[in-house]
């Protein structure tokens, strides 16, 4: 953020943010802020956050007693990696009833100084976020509880994987970032497991590129598509992803056209 930027935030009447280290170049401004008494309303904290790192499996539900366990990273960047995004997964949006959870904490924040009408909308949005789930399920039970296996580019599905019944067996960059870096043991492991466990597909962000996920599915023997989610971002114009709904919709249609 430019310091414009953040003189226009202390000023605000509300900051939301979805912290757990999302934001990664804005903490310190954020952080300043708040030490100032700005009002900060960091969200993603009020739901109930998973431990970074879900692995072939549920996260267990004593968060507190499993969070220090899943980061025992013997690389150096990866622990550094780990430590930036802190010991909780910050992508919580891939659970469709957590995000209808944020539409009304965030509306009832939002009504204590903007009136009534903030709240009903935040309400509203959460319940076209659950009928939109209920969709979502839908489309999703096309895939056996057998094929239900996600191998990811990083740590971001964890909240997907928990909510909608999937094991995460792989990921190809260690953390929950996209600017973390994987080595060729890492790599030549994973490689194994996919073998192992006969998996489908790699899925990937539209917003990275998929270089690095197309060679590690030529590794493999068998065909292993490489499919690009909307993760960190809306899609542009007539891709199908233009609000929320749609891109968990479509994101459903394609884990079902690459796990069917």
């Amino acid at each position: 953020a430019s310091s414009a930027q953040v003189a226009q935030m202390a000023k605000a009447d509300l900051i939301v943010a979805n912290g757990l280290g999302l934001e990664e170049g804005m903490m310190d401004a954020l952080e300043n802020i708040e030490a100032d008494g700005g009002p900060l309303m960091e969200i993603a904290s009020l739901l109930d956050p998973l431990p970074l790192g879900n692995l072939d499996g549920h996260v267990e539900d004593d968060h507190d007693d499993h969070a220090e366990d899943d980061h025992e990273l013997e690389d150096p960047a990866a622990e550094e990696e780990a430590h930036d995004h802190g010991d909780f997964d910050p992508h919580f949006w891939f659970d469709m009833e957590r995000m209808a959870q944020a539409a009304e904490l965030i509306g009832a924040e939002l009504a204590l100084t903007g009136g009534e009408a903030y709240e009903t909308c935040g309400a509203s949005v959460a319940a076209d976020i659950r009928a939109t789930e209920l969709d979502v399920i839908t489309t999703l039970e096309e895939i056996h509880e057998r094929d239900r296996i996600l191998v990811t580019d990083h740590d971001a599905l964890g909240y997907f994987a928990d909510r909608y019944d999937f094991r995460i067996v792989g990921v190809v960059i260690p953390g929950g970032s996209t600017l973390g870096e994987t080595n060729s043991q890492e790599l030549a492991a994973l490689v194994a497991t996919m073998t192992t466990e006969n998996v489908a597909a790699i899925f990937g962000d539209t917003a990275t590129n998929s270089e690095l996920l197309d060679v590690l599915a030529s590794e493999l023997d068998s065909d292993v598509s490489v499919i690009q989610l909307y993760v960190g971002s809306l899609g542009g114009p007539d891709s199908g992803a233009e609000t929320y709904q749609e891109m968990m919709l479509i994101n459903a249609a394609l884990i079902v056209r690459g796990l069917s």
